[in-house]
């Protein structure tokens, strides 16, 4: 498992913290000792995890858009950071339907700004841009797509992703190639756990469902994903970028996912969800007629970021959705958030 004491006391910039991820990301690099910013828009729902678990004590929260260079490239000068983590975007598939022309402007000008401003500054040592599994070119395959295997995307919000890649790629060629800066992007899969909030995310649906005493309706179950507890892409977010920061050799791109036995339906998931849950809870198909494009199997070959760093899956899907569970339940009846991700953190480090 990762050494978390790297991080202690080094100056680390988060975009886009106040997001479900970023709010996880933050709390592991402020309890590691790290001096850590965000840089983000403030949150977008309410209930959110940034707020809830008072995360924004440990750091120092700036609320602001990817898309105002100025604003960011001033952030840099000021707070100086050697390890920046991308992870401002708009972030849903169905969103980028609804808004294409933000999703482009956020996940691929973000994307540059980010560049540009790591490209002018002399304090920067190792970057990381978190894009998507979903940035391949869909064949419908159902083995895992590789690092090598050819970027598409057929919607706006996969191939605007597609686009940030290109662009790292772009900059790391034509500025990077000589440098001290290290720079990757990682390709997590579809994650879960405690603090997610956002709409059209099928646990979160399933929880608001609950909540509202209605039936919990599932648009797409036989969708095969890699889904994975939100832990598991940070902690490989966290080693890739340690790792490089030491040794430039090991910047590329990395996929993140789950073992090819956690790699099931939506509605699978969303079975295991209810029995976990209890209560007699239970779902039914959607007769969904968006004809919005989605993949129908979508799975990652993680063999790369497994034989280079050693890493390796965690928590499998059953553990990952007790977590889940054990989280929410305790949010609902007012527990301790805070005390609870740090819990979670803890035990995910140790291997339990």
């Amino acid at each position: 498992m990762l050494d978390l004491s790297f991080y202690k006391d080094k100056k680390v910039l988060i975009t886009g913290h106040t997001g479900f991820k970023g709010s996880w990301l933050s709390r592991i690099l402020i309890n590691a000792g790290a001096l850590v910013t965000g840089y983000s828009l403030a949150p977008s729902e309410q209930p959110n995890l940034f707020e809830i678990s008072g995360i924004k004590e440990g750091m120092t929260s700036i609320i602001g858009d990817i898309c105002d260079y100025r604003k960011l490239y001033n952030t840099f000068t000021r707070t100086k950071p050697e390890i920046v983590f991308h992870l401002a975007a708009q972030p849903i598939v169905r969103n980028g339907y609804k808004s294409p022309k933000q999703t482009y402007e956020t996940n691929v000008m973000g994307t540059v700004n980010i560049l540009e401003c790591v490209r002018l500054s002399t304090c920067v040592k190792s970057v990381l841009n978190v894009t998507t599994d979903k940035v391949y070119r869909n064949n419908e395959w159902f083995w895992g797509y590789r690092e090598e295997d050819a970027l598409g995307g057929d919607d706006p919000y996969s191939n605007s992703k597609s686009c940030s890649e290109f662009v790292t790629y772009c900059y790391k060629k034509s500025f990077f190639k000589n440098s001290n800066v290290s720079i990757s992007t990682a390709r997590a899969g579809n994650v879960i756990g405690g603090g997610d909030f956002s709409n059209y995310r099928i646990i979160p649906d399933c929880i608001r469902a609950i909540m509202s005493n209605q039936v919990i309706y599932v648009r797409n179950p036989d969708s095969i994903r890699p889904y994975q507890h939100v832990l598991e892409p940070l902690i490989g977010y966290l080693t890739i970028a340690s790792e490089q920061y030491k040794n430039k050799k090991y910047e590329g791109a990395y996929n993140i996912g789950p073992n090819d036995s956690d790699c099931i339906t939506t509605g699978e998931l969303v079975e295991l969800f209810c029995r976990q849950w209890g209560d007699g809870i239970s779902w039914k198909r959607d007769a969904d007629t968006s004809k919005m494009h989605e993949a129908n199997c979508l799975k990652l070959d993680c063999s790369k970021i497994k034989k280079i760093f050693d890493w390796n899956p965690c928590w499998n899907i059953e553990k990952s959705l007790n977590m889940t569970i054990q989280f929410t339940k305790i949010w609902l009846s007012g527990g301790n958030v805070s005390k609870e991700m740090d819990t979670e953190i803890k035990e995910f480090i140790e291997g339990k």
